[in-house]
């Protein structure tokens, strides 16, 4: 039916590459891009091995537009599925608008040099992708992406006002490592350093990092100190969903990973202000990426399970009404069929659905949309049928104040 391409060869490049040639009938061809070329060539090894599916492999330095285009151009995909650093996904959005090209990312754009996560820059482009006549999907992973999904389909078919959201986060798996990230250590440090950040009656409210604990219960794992933290979904559901009177996002945090992350910037090396060393310029944060472990080797020793979901309360013909939806993802079994650990999966699966909804324009439109603003219920359907199974609990005790 179409040709893709996939810019990214970490953990969730790997799972998208998985699922998109085990869909076929949808992506008939496939490109598997990034800047180092060998990490392509061995995930298209892996799955000609286990899914029988050959796709194409090509290199690309995403930082500029030029090669991108140059990559369009030859490859002449009809979507770009962008698993990028953050930092690159203006550059792709350029080069898909000189191409002619669909765009699909994960997390929305910050700049290098500042710690931010916003999504003006990506919404500026509304008026250039809809006078071109190109879709522009923002932050289809599972959060952003299912998590703005999940609140779409409480929206559609459990409230009338939705008043309260709190999304929650709990990794509860063990990969043996003394301290590792679950995604690329650079975003993923800078994202868990920032203030929290929630929003309360019209007002976004801060709070320093990690000050806010709350002892949270989820399903099938127990209860886990979870921490307030700002995570980008929240600036496009509250301006999408009106009604609500709050919104915050908790994630899990171990003491032992919050012991590590406090040493780690009070020696400096979180920071991400250029230092010499041995007369060269180098940015700690980035250094530190490079003798961390790399998220991807973690899956085969990954034990345990994820749970992300969506803690909901409004108003349902007139009456108060309370509502969680969630998936549990267990990370061997993520492994086992994509040689990816559960993080890098629950990321996956998303993007290569929300591609597949573009693709057969059951999500469809001009210009640049979040994707709650499509249609949750034959997404929903897929995910489960790709290997994210979701649940529904009402009028439950969710744990909210």
């Amino acid at each position: 039916m179409s040709k893709v391409v996939i810019i990214g060869a970490g953990g969730v490049g790997r799972v998208v590459a998985y699922k998109c040639a085990q869909a076929k009938e949808i992506f008939t061809d496939i490109v598997l891009a990034s800047r180092t070329a060998s990490k392509c060539e061995q995930i298209a090894r892996d799955i000609h091995q286990d899914v029988g599916v050959s796709i194409k492999t090509d290199q690309v330095d995403a930082d500029h537009v030029d090669q991108v285009v140059t990559l369009f151009k030859k490859h002449q995909p009809r979507l770009v599925i962008n698993l990028a650093l953050p930092y690159q996904d203006l550059t792709i959005m350029d080069a898909c608008l000189e191409s002619g090209v669909h765009y699909l990312d994960t997390a929305n754009y910050e700049p290098p040099e500042e710690a931010k996560f916003e999504y003006s820059w990506q919404w500026a482009y509304q008026d250039r992708f809809k006078e071109a006549g190109l879709l522009a999907v923002l932050g289809c992973g599972f959060d952003p992406g299912v998590t703005s999904i999940f609140t779409a389909r409480a929206a559609k078919h459990h409230f009338d006002e939705m008043h309260y959201l709190d999304i929650v986060d709990c990794n509860a798996g063990d990969h043996g490592k003394a301290f590792a990230t679950n995604f690329n250590p650079e975003i993923n440090i800078r994202e868990v350093t920032q203030k929290g950040k929630y929003y309360e009656n019209g007002k976004w409210r801060y709070t320093e990092p990690h000050t806010v604990k709350r002892m949270l219960d989820y399903p099938n794992i127990g209860s886990r100190a979870s921490y307030l933290i700002y995570h980008e979904e929240l600036e496009s559901l509250v301006k999408n969903f009106p009604t609500l009177k709050r919104a915050r996002f908790w994630m899990t945090f171990g003491d032992e990973y919050l012991t590590h992350l406090r040493v780690i910037q009070n020696i400096g090396m979180a920071s991400i202000e250029p230092v010499m060393f041995e007369g060269k310029e180098i940015i700690p944060l980035q250094f530190l990426k490079a003798v961390l472990p790399d998220p991807g080797s973690l899956g085969e020793n990954y034990d345990g399970e994820t749970s992300i979901g969506c803690r909901i309360r409004g108003l349902k013909d007139g009456k108060e009404k309370t509502y969680y939806i969630y998936n549990n993802c267990k990370h061997q079994q993520a492994f086992e069929e994509t040689r990816a650990q559960g993080v890098s999966f629950t990321t996956g699966v998303p993007a290569m659905v929300g591609a597949m909804m573009v693709l057969t324009e059951q999500w469809s439109g001009k210009g640049v949309f979040n994707v709650e603003e499509f249609d949750p219920d034959p997404f929903l359907d897929k995910l489960a049928h790709y290997g994210l199974s979701w649940h529904e609990m009402e009028n439950i005790n969710l744990e909210m104040d």
